[in-house]
């Protein structure tokens, strides 16, 4: 299913913006609000972009676009591999002096939290995440990202090289007009917890990761590692 399906964005607005010191360095953090339709139910959501250095009317600024995970960016769970997408994303940023992280504000690829647990659970009967979802009646991935584009032209930003290992994510992108120069693959290793889900997606979800090794936690952001 295309991560269109479901949801109707109405409409997303510059809310409010301020300087983050991070761990990682200061950012600056942009909200915006966008008011989406789902089902018959209109929802408010706030994204966020965090930028570093100068962006405005530059090409091929490194980006993530990143779906919010409150299970391992907040509660720390070894599920996944989010949490160290995000945090090599805003190393890799600061690294290279210039950037922007797009967090956007659905969960559980767009199906949301309790959905999510619904499908962990199933998950621990031995299903992987996508049989997890289709026995929930659920989409694969229910993500979209028209707020990019507001967000994109909010901060002047003319094109990216995107920090992903998802080819839909680019085709998505790209299919709503974005300009994706690149791509810069974000490799974290696997644990024992997430060496199914990672395999999982890439070899259902084709996303561009190599085969299922499981080492202690590092990251590799663009061929280099952390």
């Amino acid at each position: 299913m295309s991560h269109a399906e479901g949801t109707d964005r109405r409409s997303c607005q510059w809310v409010a913006s301020a300087p983050l010191p991070t761990r990682f360095g200061t950012f600056t953090t942009h909200v915006f609000r966008a008011t989406e339709l789902e089902g018959t139910e209109e929802v408010e959501r706030e994204h966020v972009a965090l930028v570093f250095g100068e962006v405005a009317d530059k090409s091929g600024v490194p980006a993530r676009v990143h779906s919010e995970c409150i299970t391992s960016e907040v509660f720390g769970s070894l599920k996944c591999d989010c949490k160290d997408q995000l945090d090599a994303a805003m190393s890799e940023v600061a690294r290279r002096g210039a950037g922007v992280i797009f967090y956007l504000r659905q969960e559980g690829r767009g199906i949301g939290l309790g959905n999510k647990i619904r499908a962990y659970a199933l998950q621990a009967q031995g299903h992987d995440t996508v049989d997890a979802n289709r026995l929930l009646g659920l989409p694969d991935d229910q993500r979209r990202y028209d707020s990019v584009v507001v967000m994109m032209n909010h901060l002047r930003v003319q094109s990216l090289r995107l920090m992903t290992n998802n080819p839909l994510k680019v085709s998505s992108l790209e299919r709503l007009g974005v300009i994706v120069e690149g791509r810069l693959p974000v490799i974290c290793a696997a644990n024992p917890h997430s060496a199914g889900y990672l395999e999982t997606k890439r070899t259902r979800m084709a996303h561009q990761l190599p085969p299922r090794p499981v080492e202690p936690l590092r990251r590799v952001v663009g061929g280099d590692a952390e």
